[in-house]
């Protein structure tokens, strides 16, 4: 009998249950859970973390772009992505497994953290790999900047602030990552309450204003070489790191993280832009003018950083019990109402002061502004199915002092639970196919082509733990 098979056969028992007949049983979906997690973490895993895709028989390995034998990813969905989808089996069955799949992940991820207290998007146990980095263990070499881009640091840092506190605080390899990184974060935030995209050490203080428009022209003046040291919100920034300084107030009580997450609320504020568009850009400049980042991402008011903000802003509200976070949000959503596309959905990019929907053309490496949306590049989202009814469910449930993230989340429904058990193979594993959709990171899959999906996998573990809990599991 195999390691796997006495796993599998150790489930725990006694769940209550109280749904309809014929529901998915907690038996099953227990038996499902350690199946798929003890096949993901016995052979899926490197050294505890993972990449984006894998192929059916291991021959290739994807994250963003082709990864080797001996990397791991950290951006979404890799490596805290699978960690916390194992921590949430592990509070809906009790089961050990899961904690300990969840610490190899977390020690994964400790071996990649950089000496300047955060991460970068991959990690390579390979000291000579071509993509390592420098190290805090001082197993690497190159590159130290932390970054907050695509959510890569913090959701690293809410992965172990939730595994340290299911550790009971006892791990000392896991406490002490986080109590390196943490004080380097709050050492990056700038003192108006924004985060940069990257950081190497303490931001420099620049003055404090609120949001405006540049009068010079944005096509060809107030270019900021290095972008990624200013005021960020570009792919969701402020939503991540307010989940983090929420976590990390919630498990460990230190009054500088809830004065963070404040300060932050209070940036967000001042970075609406004024009348007639009262939205969010990007990314500002020491002004708090909207400012170019790649040459693709112009400044302008947008359209999925403005939905970020105000959702940021009803959390913060909710947190704090504060109401006065919320202010900026009926007019960020009345202004983005009146800005939706012909076809219902929102432009990432909307120019400033006219209004109009913004595109960029390329011819070569070249990009240039256009308003014409015929031929746009394919590798980057210009336009984005709005949440705008979802963020005025989200306010109205702040303010019955409910929580607003509840709005966002996937129902929990018992056909889509038995659909996601039905798909579960014989080894354990969810198996995809490609069908041309668009997926992280850009992998080339012929169509029909079978893949292992770190993202399915984590999205399916989460799915079954809550059905437990609602379900009356532990």
């Amino acid at each position: 009998m195999t390691v796997r098979t006495l796993l599998i056969g150790s489930l725990a028992s006694g769940l209550g249950w109280g749904v309809c007949q014929g529901a998915p049983s907690a038996d099953e979906v227990n038996a499902a859970l350690l199946k798929a997690a003890v096949y993901f973490h016995g052979e899926v895993a490197v050294e505890g973390g993972y990449v984006y895709y894998v192929s059916p028989d291991f021959s290739r390995r994807l994250g963003e772009g082709k990864a080797s034998s001996t990397e791991i990813w950290v951006q979404s969905p890799g490596t805290p992505t699978v960690g916390m989808a194992y921590l949430s089996a592990y509070k809906a069955t009790g089961q050990k497994f899961f904690l300990k799949a969840a610490t190899d992940a977390g020690r994964a991820l400790v071996y990649g953290q950089l000496e300047s207290g955060g991460w970068r998007n991959s990690i390579d146990f390979d000291s000579k790999g071509p993509r390592v980095d420098q190290y805090r263990n001082g197993k690497g070499r190159g590159k130290n900047y932390s970054t907050l881009d695509d959510g890569i640091t913090q959701e690293a840092l809410t992965f172990l602030i939730r595994l340290d506190e299911a550790l009971n605080f006892e791990d000392e390899e896991i406490h002490g990552a986080v109590e390196y990184a943490l004080p380097r974060l709050l050492a990056a935030q700038f003192p108006n309450g924004a985060f940069p995209q990257v950081w190497l050490g303490p931001v420099k203080t620049q003055g404090e204003m609120p949001a405006s428009f540049p009068d010079y022209d944005w096509r060809t003046e107030g270019r900021i070489k290095e972008y990624w040291d200013q005021y960020t919100l570009n792919d969701g920034l402020a939503g991540t790191v307010s989940r983090l300084l929420i976590e990390a107030d919630r498990v460990y009580g230190k009054p500088e993280y809830r004065a963070a997450l404040e300060k932050l609320g209070h940036f967000l504020i001042s970075a609406q832009l004024p009348e007639p568009q009262r939205g969010w850009a990007q990314q500002y400049g020491p002004e708090m003018h909207p400012i170019w980042a790649r040459a693709f991402e112009p400044p302008a008011v947008s359209g999925r950083e403005s939905e970020d903000a105000m959702k940021t802003l009803l959390r913060i509200a909710h947190y704090t019990g504060d109401e006065s976070y919320m202010a900026p949000v009926v007019a960020g959503v009345k202004y983005l109402e009146s800005s939706l596309l012909p076809d219902g959905r929102l432009a990432r990019y909307y120019e400033m002061e006219t209004n109009r929907p913004l595109y960029m053309e390329r011819s070569g490496k070249v990009y240039s502004p256009t308003f014409d949306d015929s031929n746009l590049p394919d590798h980057y989202g210009w336009k984005t199915a709005p949440e705008l009814d979802l963020i005025k469910d989200a306010y109205r449930a702040a303010t019955r002092g409910e929580d607003p993230d509840r709005v966002f989340e996937s129902p929990v429904t018992q056909d889509g639970v038995k659909a996601i058990l039905d798909s579960l193979d014989s080894e354990g594993r969810w198996v995809s196919r490609y069908d041309g959709e668009l997926l992280t990171g850009q992998p080339k899959f012929a169509n029909g082509e079978a893949y292992i999906n770190s993202a399915v996998f984590a999205g399916n573990v989460e799915m079954l733990s809550r059905y437990l809990i609602l379900a009356g599991g532990q």
